[in-house]
């Protein structure tokens, strides 16, 4: 496996485990209340803008122990350069990505012309984020595999 195929590996599982842990420890804090109170949507930005930060932290601190496990382990440094096929695989990952989000958000906001709870379109967005994470990640190791 290629330096790039792990890194990708290891992203895919830090971000599956980051927001599943982090949903899961938020909802128990979570109170049901009416959906349509000043409650619920600041329980949900806050969720929201918790969990930007918290995964960016964590992302950074799982990426500098796998650098420096896979260095201890394997010998093998972080390639100090990329090139055009790698920059070409991360746009086709970013693309998939991309459309995935896209599509989570419009659903999203279709579940609210359908009259349903603000709640289900929160839920629908982080979702969306992760399946939006999950695929390009998922295409970034594809694209590696397979080759461009």
């Amino acid at each position: 496996m290629s330096y790039q195929e792990k890194r990708t590996v290891v992203s895919l599982v830090s971000t599956i485990l980051i927001t599943v842990i982090y949903s899961l420890v938020m909802a128990q804090r979570y109170t049901a209340t009416n959906p349509y109170s000043a409650e619920a949507f600041h329980f949900w930005g806050a969720f929201l803008l918790i969990l930007i930060p918290v995964s960016i932290v964590a992302r950074i601190v799982i990426y500098i122990v796998f650098s420096i496990f896979n260095t201890i382990i394997t010998k093998e440094k972080e390639p100090a350069f990329t090139d055009e096929r790698d920059k070409l695989i991360e746009l086709k990952a970013a693309r998939n990505s991309l459309y995935t989000f896209t599509a989570g958000f419009l659903l999203a906001m279709g579940s609210l012309v359908l009259d349903m709870p603000p709640n289900v379109m929160f839920i629908l967005l982080i979702c969306a984020g992760l399946m939006a994470d999950v695929i390009g990640e998922t295409s970034n190791l594809y694209f590696y595999r397979r080759g461009v």
